[in-house]
């Protein structure tokens, strides 16, 4: 809940405050405003009635007008699947197979097409397992509206709605359909993203609110005029197929790709200048027939550089995370939300309901004057809305008992909570027959409404109040008025919430972590600090409007506010635009923020959020500004989903690593093998291979294990650059030493004489390096210390990496798509490289902790935040 609504609101909703109502009979939005009859005639055009639909007609009309949703053209799976033949990839990838059909070599032409249908097929795949697990997610995101249907109000998505539905409308919901409101007082309604009209406008009975637009405050009736297509958004909007932002993460795999694909191209002309050069020096001059295998071999070259695993990786392993965090009540409205999550460091939570059960009870009353305390237990149920789900109306109307006593009254006007006014007013008949008016809300808006600003009587009320706050217990003031202007004190409501019993240890866990948590509550400082001393939060908590004054702009925070937010424990009488300057301050200070919400108040303060968080029973509006949605109350959710997000966040990384390395490593060996010995020593359909045996195990890295880093995790391209290269060149002089072997093998009589050694069997050698050097190089990047202790590769990773090493192994044993390789040497191969494996690991221990001394030496110097590495 909205901290400032939690307070007192009985109605869940947050807002502004409602704009003045037109004169005459135009409304605010400019179109006409129909009068009784007009409704009338409406409702009959529409074959309805004020009781609603009966449910056959609903099922009829649904067929008749199809689904309440724009119909937006999405791309066919066909087409979706041409697409991962379209690109500069693919367009590589095909180019050599058309060479090597020019050139009839059938071998290379079947590989390398067999490549670019894995690409296609295994892309295609992915993404329609990533798609499909969104889709089931966002399913149980799907908007609700209240709607009347044979004569009870019940909840159902918006999309079931159809032409005639009568549906009622409250501050934070989403209009979920073009509507002609029929009864209520008034709606401040937002609809600037439909027509560019930046404040709300004032609703009332005869005027249409349109699909798609919010409600700020008020609560309404409406009959459904059009839906879906039919609606003045679906009319109006341009729908673009959009494949959204690209995170972080996405955004430095893409850059490293491009910087793979460049340098690959840097290489591949340094083998064609060298290879022509040659042909001259041999021939005394260069055909063009010798172009065609040149070319080929560059492009295959190239084809092996590129990370083609990249996008099938990054989709599965986002799309198993986001699985991951549903398990957990989580759901990313956006996958970029998982890396913003992994680097948050600060946690800006609400307290009612989150830090707290939002489960109020009422404690004795403490009535003022004359007033009996049923008396302000009544009064306090007649100020409040007896279908809301509010925390407070509920314990208020429990408190109540026999209900009779509230059915002889007979509401006639009714103004909702919003956080601005801070409380609520109703206006009922009473048995009498006089209209009676009571008020119910903060103990402040109370005694301001009652004109208690000095004085014994004020000193004494809020002396009681400030002892209630000292031992954790909020209080409800209550009022009473004949004429609606002038008010009467009846007294206060002690309501206790006490904390959730999980809350100080996840809390714990969270400075664990290295994320700090700031209380941010409506509440008075001293409730709100006596639940954060008893959570472990500290007792420092601020008043959010001494912070920043009141003529303080929130786009620029003074130094001294943004430092008094950083060492604050929290904050208290919060209003929903001090969270947005608590988010800035606390951005401009360095800091990655994630901030609770769930009034639509809070949706400016979650988009400033690095990671917004919408708590369980959000707004609509909230949870469209949210990147995290929970659907569970509490905040051990969200510290699951860091936890969760910081883990996805390192198999992305170790990918990364793994990727550049190997990388260079393979384009590298090509190269210098070339220019010292004059001999490729891949073949084409080797380097096909090579490529296919790198992805295919990698593919289950987003099921590995990984150590949770107990500090928020940030891109470092510094260390991932320069750690990759030098994985890289260690890698490198691994595989220039088993050709070195090798050449030395062939000059050698004595191993000859052993086993015969040639340039084929050399090429065979180094492929086999490469596939079993490079998965083990692999497993020695994955973690920050030593390979032999944990965490330790998960079972589908070792799966995986087995099959492809034994596929490898048999290949070379027995000579398929390259020369047979003797099982003596297989056993020589893999000796070496597992030797070589010791000695990248040993490399990789002295870079951490030459690394990690200096960045520990420059944050006692400047005291940056810190960045976490694998581990």
């Amino acid at each position: 809940m909205t901290e400032a609504v939690a307070t007192m609101s009985p109605a869940g909703g947050s807002g502004a405050a409602p704009a003045a109502k037109p004169a005459g009979g135009a409304s605010s939005s400019g179109a006409e405003r129909l009068d009784a009859a007009a409704i009338a005639a409406r409702f009959a055009e529409l074959g309805s009635t004020p009781a609603g639909l009966a449910a056959g007609e609903v099922t009829a009309r649904q067929e008749k007008f199809g689904p309440n949703a724009i119909a937006a053209r999405e791309e066919s799976r066909w087409e979706k699947l041409l697409g991962y033949f379209w690109g500069p990839i693919p367009w590589m990838i095909e180019a050599a197979a058309l060479l090597s059909l020019v050139r009839l070599d059938w071998a290379d032409f079947s590989v390398v097409m067999g490549l670019l249908l894995y690409n296609a097929l295994v892309g295609f795949w992915q993404d329609s397992k990533a798609a499909s697990a969104l889709a089931a997610l966002k399913k149980g995101l799907a908007l609700k509206a209240r709607v009347l249907r044979d004569g009870a109000w019940i909840t159902v998505d918006t999309v079931a709605l159809v032409p005639g539905d009568v549906v009622s409308l409250a501050g934070g919901e989403t209009v979920p359909a073009d509507l002609l409101l029929v009864d209520g007082k008034y709606l401040s309604v937002d609809q600037a993203a439909l027509t560019g009209e930046s404040l709300p406008v004032s609703k009332a009975v005869g005027d249409s609110a349109f699909s798609g637009s919010i409600v700020r405050q008020g609560s309404m009736t409406g009959l459904v005029t059009a839906t879906g297509n039919s609606t003045f958004f679906g009319r109006t909007a341009k729908l673009v197929a959009s494949a959204g932002a690209k995170s972080h993460a996405e955004k430095a795999v893409l850059q490293m790709g491009d910087f793979l694909i460049i340098l690959s191209a840097a290489l591949a002309l340094v083998l064609v200048v060298a290879q022509v050069h040659r042909d001259i020096l041999a021939d005394g001059h260069w055909e063009w027939q010798h172009a065609g295998s040149i070319i080929q071999l560059v492009l295959v070259l190239l084809v092996a550089s590129v990370p083609v695993a990249t996008p099938a990786v990054m989709s599965v392993t986002m799309a198993l995370g986001a699985l991951a965090l549903s398990k957990h009540q989580a759901i990313v409205s956006r996958l970029s939300a998982i890396e913003e999550l992994a680097g948050v460091d600060v946690l800006c939570s609400d307290k009612t309901g989150t830090l707290t059960l939002n489960k109020l009870t009422l404690q004795p009353p403490l009535p003022f004057g004359d007033a009996a305390p049923d008396d302000l237990i009544l009064a306090a149920a007649l100020a409040s809305q007896r279908q809301s789900d509010d925390a407070i109306d509920k314990a208020v109307l429990a408190a109540v008992g026999d209900t009779a006593r509230l059915d002889a009254y007979k509401p006639v006007d009714f103004t909702p909570f919003d956080p601005v006014s801070k409380r609520t007013i109703a206006a009922l008949t009473g048995p009498d027959g006089k209209t009676v008016h009571y008020a119910k809300g903060a103990p402040q808006a109370i005694a301001a409404l009652c004109g208690m600003a000095e004085g014994e009587a004020a000193k004494g009320y809020f002396d009681t109040v400030e002892r209630l706050a000292r031992s954790g217990t909020r209080a409800l003031g209550v009022a009473r008025s004949q004429d609606g202007q002038t008010w009467t004190l009846l007294g206060l409501l002690p309501m206790l919430d006490p904390p959730r019993p999980d809350a100080a240890a996840t809390i714990a866990r969270a400075k664990e972590l290295g994320v700090s948590v700031k209380m941010v509550t409506g509440d008075d400082v001293a409730i709100g600090a006596e639940i954060s001393r008893q959570l472990g939060l500290g007792d420092k908590l601020l008043v959010a409007g001494d912070v920043f004054g009141k003529d303080s702009s929130p786009e620029h925070i003074a130094i001294d506010a943004a430092r008094a937010v950083e060492v604050a424990d929290g904050f208290g009488r919060v209003f929903p635009e001090h969270k947005f300057q608590i988010v800035k301050a606390l951005q401009e200070r360095g800091h990655i923020v994630a901030m609770t919400g769930d009034g639509v108040n809070d949706a400016p303060a979650l988009k400033q959020a690095d990671c917004g968080v919408a708590v369980s029973g959000a707004t609509d509006a909230a949870r469209s500004a949210a990147a995290l949605i929970l659907t569970a109350p509490g905040l051990s959710t969200i510290i699951h989903a860091i936890m969760e997000a910081r883990a996805i966040f390192e198999r992305i990384t170790s990918y990364i690593y793994y990727r550049i390395a190997m990388t260079l490593n393979i384009m590298l060996v090509v190269v210098l093998v070339y220019l010292v010995y004059d001999f490729m020593p891949l073949t084409a359909i080797m380097i096909v291979f090579q490529a296919l045996l790198d992805d295919i195990p990698i593919m289950t890295i987003a099921y590995d294990n990984v150590k949770v880093q107990d500090r928020p995790v940030r891109w470092n391209m510094h260390r991932i650059i320069s750690f990759s290269t030098i994985m890289g060149i260690v890698a490198l002089l691994q595989s220039f030493g088993i050709v070195m072997l090798g050449m030395f093998w062939m000059k050698s009589p004595e191993l000859t004489a052993i086993l015969p050694m040639d340039l084929p069997h050399v090429q065979t050698m180094l492929f086999l390096q490469l596939a079993a050097g490079g998965h083990l190089l692999f497993f020695v990047s994955r973690v920050e210390g030593t390979l032999f202790k944990p965490p330790y590769p998960s079972l589908p990773v070792l799966a995986a990496v087995l099959g492809t090493q034994v596929f490898a192994i048999f290949m070379c044993a027995f000579g398929w798509f390259m020369p047979a390789l003797p099982w003596l040497l297989i056993g020589v191969v893999w000796a070496y490289c597992l030797v070589w494996t010791l000695i990248m690991d040993v490399v990789k221990l002295l870079y951490f902790r030459v690394v990690n001394r200096r960045e520990r030496t420059a944050s006692l110097i400047d005291q940056p935040i810190g960045t976490a590495m694998p581990g």
